[in-house]
């Protein structure tokens, strides 16, 4: 039988305030039992006019500040962020059967964290910043290759990659987090973390 915590969900609630702490706990089993990507998420934006487009990205880190990822500023999802600077983001472990779904405002990342993490790409991933123009059309798949083997050329030390000024991070701070665990007859629990004014965490039970 399925132990219970304070508010009658599944223990894998746990009994805590913080939602940051909930979601480190539920990665870390998601390391373990995903067998790729567990740090994979569906990420929602939407353009000035309202428009929304979702994609998959990997979340690069997270802290009390909010969730990482990185991407080419000039990319669709990079556009419609310095227009809309409104996100969502969803995980979905399968092997867990449990989601959670993060909606917030974001804001790029400074150079400085930026840079960290860009050097500690790959050399071949570092290359692929430079010599894609993300989500613009291609006239054919040889013309990125031509671009690839020009910023080898370019640069062809391996320890000396500038990372370009088109590339960079954003931190989605959140306004609220809700979890998700899988029920029987579709009997879910959800739990929904919402800041208030103050920046406290309130808690609620949402209806399945």
């Amino acid at each position: 039988m399925n132990q219970k915590n304070s508010l009658g969900l599944n223990n894998c609630f746990l009994d805590i305030e913080d939602p940051i702490h909930l979601f480190k706990v539920w990665m870390e089993e998601a390391k373990k039992s995903e067998p790729n990507d567990p740090n994979a998420v569906a990420l929602a934006t939407s353009n000035k006019n309202n428009s929304p487009s979702v994609r998959m990205v990997l979340l690069k880190d997270f802290n009390k500040n909010g969730f990482v990822f990185y991407t080419n500023l000039d990319s669709q999802k990079g556009n419609e962020l310095k227009s809309n600077p409104k996100a969502a983001m969803c995980f979905h472990w399968k092997s867990l059967l449990r989601q959670i779904r993060i909606s917030g405002s974001v804001s790029m990342v400074a150079d400085v964290v930026a840079d960290a993490y860009y050097n500690s790409r790959s050399y071949k991933s570092r290359i692929g910043a430079w010599a894609s123009k993300q989500s613009k059309e291609l006239n054919s798949r040889d013309e990125l290759m031509v671009s690839i083997e020009k910023y080898k050329k370019k640069y062809s030390d391996e320890n000396i990659v500038p990372r370009p000024t088109h590339w960079s991070g954003w931190n989605l701070s959140p306004s609220s987090i809700e979890f998700w665990l899988d029920g029987d007859s579709r009997i879910h629990e959800r739990l929904k973390y919402t800041k208030d004014s103050s920046g406290n965490w309130i808690k609620s039970l949402l209806s399945p």
